[in-house]
C-alpha cells in the first residue's frame, strides 16, 4: 500500500462532467465519483500521476479548476471495523475481539466478531433479542435459540446464567462458527448446536423456560406450533427479525397462539417482542 494517495478534484460546467470523467478514467485507469454537479473526483497513487492528469485535462479544457491534495490511504483489511463498537444490554456487554472490555461486578462479556453467520450485534433485530433475553432470562433456565446463526443468543444465555442453551440452525456451515464462538466465550460446556428444522427439533429439546426465534415474521409464524410445544409452563418466547411495520401483522399471531405480550424493543426500525402463555 502506497504511503500517501493524492486526491484530484476537477470542477467545471456540469455538461462537461461525462467528458471529464472519460479523460480521468482513460489517463489513470481509476474510477471517479461526482460529489456535486460539475465536480469530478478521483484518487491516484502519486503526486506525479496527479500532475499528469491535470496536464491532460488542461490540454482539453483550460478553464477547469483542478485541485490536488494528499490524503491518508485506507487499509481496507481493517477499515471494515470502523463503526463497530461495544454495546451494553443491562448486565450483558457485547464486544468485538479487537476492543478490550473489563466487566464491572455483576456484568458478563460476550465476544463476537462479524462473520458469515448472522448475529454480531450490529443488526437491530439481534440487539432487540439480546435486550429482551437479558431482561427475562432467569437463573437456571433452559434456553432454545431458533435460527442460532453465530450462536450469539445461546452464548449470551449461558453467560447470563442459563443452565443450558440449545441452538438450532438450518444452515450446516453456521454450526462450526457457533461452536467456535462458544469456545471463545468459555460457553462450550453449556451450549449445544444442532442442524435441522427448528419446528421439529425444538419440542424434542424442550420444555424450555425461554425460547428465542430471531428469524423472519413468516418463519416465526410457521414455527409457532413447535415453539408452543417446546415452551415450558409460564415460559417466555422472544420473537425478533421483524421490521416495525410488521408488528401489527404479528400481534394477531400471538393472540391466536394464546400468548400475551409482556415486553417490546424497537431498534433501528426492527421490532422484537417477548410474550408469555395466558
Amino acid at each position: 500500500m502506497t504511503a500517501t494517495w493524492w486526491r484530484v478534484t476537477i470542477a467545471g460546467s456540469p455538461e462537461l462532467s461525462d467528458a471529464i470523467a472519460a479523460i480521468v478514467v482513460a489517463v489513470t485507469g481509476n474510477g471517479v465519483e461526482e460529489p456535486a454537479s460539475g465536480v469530478v473526483c478521483t484518487t491516484v497513487e502519486s503526486e506525479r500521476d496527479a500532475a499528469q492528469l491535470k496536464q491532460h485535462l488542461f490540454a482539453r479544457y483550460p478553464d477547469l479548476t483542478v485541485g490536488i491534495e494528499s490524503v491518508v490511504p485506507v487499509d481496507w483489511s481493517t477499515h471494515w471495523r470502523d463503526g463497530i463498537v461495544s454495546r451494553s444490554f443491562g448486565r450483558l456487554i457485547l464486544t468485538p475481539s479487537w476492543i478490550p472490555v473489563t466487566a464491572a461486578p455483576g456484568q458478563v462479556i460476550v465476544t463476537i466478531d462479524p462473520e458469515s453467520a448472522f448475529g454480531s450485534g450490529e443488526h437491530g433485530s439481534t440487539r432487540g433479542a439480546l435486550a429482551l433475553l437479558e431482561r427475562h432470562l432467569r437463573p437456571r433456565d433452559l434456553m432454545l435459540d431458533l435460527g442460532s446463526g453465530s450462536g450469539i443468543l445461546a452464548i449470551a444465555a449461558v453467560k447470563l446464567g442459563a443452565r443450558a442453551a440449545v441452538g438450532i440452525e438450518v444452515i450446516d456451515d453456521d454450526l462450526a462458527i457457533a461452536e467456535a464462538n462458544a469456545i471463545r466465550n468459555d460457553a462450550q460446556h453449556g451450549t449445544t448446536f444442532l442442524a435441522g428444522d427448528a419446528g421439529e427439533l425444538a419440542p424434542l429439546a424442550g420444555p424450555a423456560e425461554i425460547i428465542c426465534s430471531n428469524i423472519l415474521r413468516s418463519v416465526n409464524t410457521i414455527l409457532m406450533p413447535g415453539i408452543l410445544r417446546a415452551l415450558a409452563p409460564n415460559g417466555v418466547a422472544i420473537f425478533a427479525g421483524m421490521e416495525e411495520v410488521e408488528a401489527d401483522l404479528f400481534r394477531p399471531v400471538l393472540q391466536e397462539s394464546q400468548l400475551v405480550v409482556i415486553d417490546e424493543v424497537r431498534d433501528g426500525g426492527w421490532w422484537s417482542v417477548a410474550a408469555r402463555q395466558r
